[in-house]
């Protein structure tokens, strides 16, 4: 129901009991309505999430879906938004938020079991509008084990890589330039550029043209291949094993991809390994600069007390141990205490240590995350057509949407003040 007929149920009930105590099991059966859920985990994750979900006796709904995006604009816009959405996109929360759409969760998480750049206080408001309760860790490369790669820059043929995805193509392309930009400039310039703050217009300065320039100059080595990772899905086959060990291109031994990428390998996740991605990335000089890491982070559009109580478990220490233990997922809480194998131990130890960055494009505003998708998408059908992808041209088409979201009185946002943490 919506909260419109909800409000219009409750005066009728009322109505009704003034004239004679009738009808008092509607108003316990609203109350019992399970709280609503929109998230992209389908498939099996959506299994394992809803079975920890069970675990905090609270009914529930779970939808889950790529194109949340778009599922989530047409609930709002009709109305019927969902109680809790947990999506990664902070720069698409923060707009909900300015609209005064998104409710506080101040008092639903321990801000001591996180820290930046995860502290989901990071809003100018003072007020924390989304918690993290799955993390992921970028700026890694995988290879099957035994073919440990060199400290090198790595050519186009080594690489596995698919731009396709169901809901928001072209942002694994996203995920080499922040990454380029990251270890070539530092937490620093990479922070300014992700919020586009500092004065200057990022988009056409030299850190992140060179580090375009770059990404571009590896597509085009082999126009057959920007080609297929253009029109090849990140995740692989449905029923395969990811890229990597089963990608379109039989020779590829690399792939720039996030620590989520374990559940596209499958039964062959045991024989993945990982190593840092700076000196594999075109010019990569081999320091590590920081990390990149990615969450998918949970925010209330409804203020009952059945979702605040769910959001509040979710986000606890046992919730989120529980959601770890149940997948094999990574958490941001501090107390959570990873578990499996070398690898996801290595994994939740680089999660916690050194420089870390939020994902650029999720911090973005969607309008400027859009622009940039595109232009990767743009860069790579240039390339696989043996065009020059004008670099500068692109940039120049994203800044231009940068500027209109900056310009007077095309509203602040509270997106996060924090976007790296050195600690």
């Amino acid at each position: 129901m919506t909260r419109r007929f909800r409000m219009l149920v409750f005066v009728v009930v009322m109505l009704l009991i003034a004239a004679g105590g009738m009808v008092v099991v509607w108003a316990q059966h609203d109350d019992e309505e399970p709280v609503t859920i929109l998230g992209t985990w389908t498939a099996e994750q959506e299994e394992q999430f809803e079975d920890v979900l069970r675990g905090f006796g609270v009914p529930f709904r779970y939808q889950g879906t790529a194109a949340q995006r778009e599922v989530l604009l047409s609930t709002v816009q009709s109305g019927e938004p969902p109680d809790i959405v947990i999506m990664p996109g902070l720069g698409e929360l923060a707009e909900y938020a300015e609209s005064g759409l998104l409710e506080p969760l101040d008092e639903l998480y321990e801000r001591q079991e996180y820290g930046a750049p995860w502290m989901p206080a990071g809003s100018s408001s003072g007020h924390a509008y989304w918690v993290p309760v799955k993390a992921d860790l970028k700026s890694i490369v995988w290879y099957r084990e035994g073919e440990e790669p060199g400290d090198s820059p790595a050519p186009l043929e080594s690489w596995c890589i698919g731009m396709g995805d169901d809901g928001a193509s072209g942002w694994p392309g996203t995920d080499w330039i922040e990454d380029l930009v990251l270890q070539r400039e530092g937490p620093g310039v990479y922070e300014k550029w992700a919020l586009g703050t500092g004065g200057v217009k990022w988009w056409r300065s030299d850190p992140v043209r060179t580090a375009w320039e770059a990404w571009a100059g590896l597509l085009r080595q082999d126009e057959r291949a920007a080609e297929e990772a253009l029109l090849t899905d990140h995740r692989g086959d449905p029923d395969g094993h990811g890229l990597l060990f089963d990608g379109p291109r039989g020779g590829c031994s690399l792939e720039h991809q996030g620590s989520f990428a374990l559940s596209f390998y499958r039964s062959e996740a045991k024989h993945a390994r990982l190593t840092d991605s700076a000196p594999l990335l075109p010019d990569g000089g081999g320091r590590v600069r920081g990390r990149e890491v990615t969450g998918d982070f949970a925010a209330l559009f409804s203020d009952r007390p059945e979702a605040r109580e769910l959001i509040e478990k979710l986000a606890s220490k046992e919730g989120q141990q529980a959601w770890a233990d149940r997948a094999g997922v990574f958490s941001a809480n501090r107390q959570v205490k990873p578990r499996g194998d070398a690898v996801k131990g290595e994994i939740a130890r680089r999660l916690r240590e050194g420089p870390r960055c939020l994902d650029a494009s999720d911090v973005m505003a969607p309008a400027v995350r859009d622009a940039f998708y595109e232009a990767v998408l743009l860069t790579i059908a240039r390339a696989a057509a043996g065009r020059d992808p004008d670099v500068p041209g692109l940039l120049q088409d994203v800044q231009r949407v940068q500027d209109a979201q900056s310009a007077p009185g095309a509203g602040g946002r509270r997106a996060p003040k924090t976007v790296c943490s050195t600690r």
